[in-house]
């Protein structure tokens, strides 16, 4: 199908030089809006668009090395840092030596951010129907099907994915927290 003939894809809305992807161009342009709409909704939360990963994480694990986190968070250690940083000023987050191992950092959610677990499950879910309003059970099982397989191509393709026991389909999250986080915005 051409860009021309697909409706979803308008040829106007397309750049010509784009014409040859409009799938990808698609995906950037919704990876864009979503990011918009999440930093909106989190907003309320106090929370910039990403950081609320990293505390999913956090909740999810308890106290781990701040490396760890990097690695399951899949950033670049300086986003984290700032993140972090943020958080811990905010009261979110609390970071400490590791006991086991001095040279190490530790990082826990503190109690303090347990008012802020409720805040990003319903923003979180408030954003998932945003998003998916107008497609029906089977084709929101559909949409997230397909984006897993795209982004386990992407991972493939670029050698920057996790181990199978946490790709996308054991971590459905995943896919929104990729196209939700990007260091440039921090």
């Amino acid at each position: 199908m051409t860009p021309e003939a697909d409706p979803a894809c308008p040829s106007e809305r397309l750049p010509s030089l784009a014409r040859s992807g409009p799938v990808s161009h698609a995906l950037t342009r919704v990876a864009r809006l979503h990011r918009i709409a999440a930093g909106k909704a989190l907003r309320q939360a106090g929370l910039y668009a990403g950081q609320e990963t990293v505390m999913m994480r956090l909740w999810q694990s308890g106290p781990v090395r701040q490396s760890d986190l990097i690695r399951m968070c899949e950033l670049d250690p300086s986003t984290i840092t700032k993140m972090l940083q943020r958080l811990e000023q905010s009261g979110h987050v609390r970071r400490c030596p590791d006991p086991a191992d001095r040279r190490a950092v530790l990082v826990e959610a503190t109690e303090d951010s347990c008012a802020l677990y409720t805040d990003v499950t319903r923003t979180w879910g408030e954003l998932e129907e945003h998003t998916l309003a107008g497609l029906d059970p089977a084709e929101r099982a559909e949409l997230g099907r397909l984006l897993a397989r795209v982004e386990q191509n992407l991972c493939t393709e670029t050698a920057d994915c996790p181990g199978p026991a946490a790709g996308p389909a054991a971590q459905p999250e995943s896919t929104s927290s990729a196209l939700s986080t990007s260091a440039s915005e921090l």
